[in-house]
């Protein structure tokens, strides 16, 4: 298979690359929407796809890669997971969303389930959870404008963005 990695963090996408090569695949790496773009051709088979880049959404990346290649398979890769980004990344024509750290078995993994079943958490999500979901999707809904959003939740844009430097919780 041949990868197409786009993560903003250098030393992650050359080890994931390096470990993929080792597996017998073949793997480029790029940090931005237009490296990957320029990158994305009939040879590339599959993408792991970095939700939050330094200076762009994976989402709009994603809609990018699916102009150039629409029969592309595309796994988004997040350390800020929320429930809307997941179903607006799968609208998008994603395959599947994976949390980090994922290892090298659980990409592959996730791009080769395609039964469509998504495991779901057993217990119910803690009300810090929930907090960070609907902050998240509010966000998604104001196009990622940090004003706009603490506006809507009725916040203090600090405040937000003191909530949105943590990461998610699990539960």
């Amino acid at each position: 298979m041949n990868y197409l990695l786009v993560d903003d963090d250098a030393v992650f996408s050359a080890v994931l690359a390096r470990m993929l090569v080792r597996r017998g695949d073949q793997a480029v790496t790029a940090s931005n929407g237009t490296q990957a773009s320029e990158l994305c051709d009939q040879t590339i088979d599959r993408v792991v796809l970095d939700l939050k880049l330094e200076q762009e959404s994976g989402l709009s990346i994603l809609q990018q890669l699916r102009d150039i290649q629409p029969n592309i398979d595309v796994v988004i890769l997040t350390g800020y997971s929320s429930i809307s980004t997941a179903v607006e990344a799968i609208k998008l024509g994603a395959i599947n969303y994976l949390c980090k750290p994922a290892s090298v078995d659980e990409i592959i993994a996730a791009f080769e389930n395609t039964d469509g079943e998504v495991a779901l958490e057993q217990s119910p999500p803690s009300v810090n959870r929930l907090e960070w979901e609907h902050i998240q999707r509010v966000l998604n809904e104001n196009d990622g404008n940090i004003s706009a959003t603490a506006r809507s939740l009725g916040m203090h844009r600090r405040t937000l963005q003191r909530k949105l430097q943590k990461r998610p919780v699990k539960n």
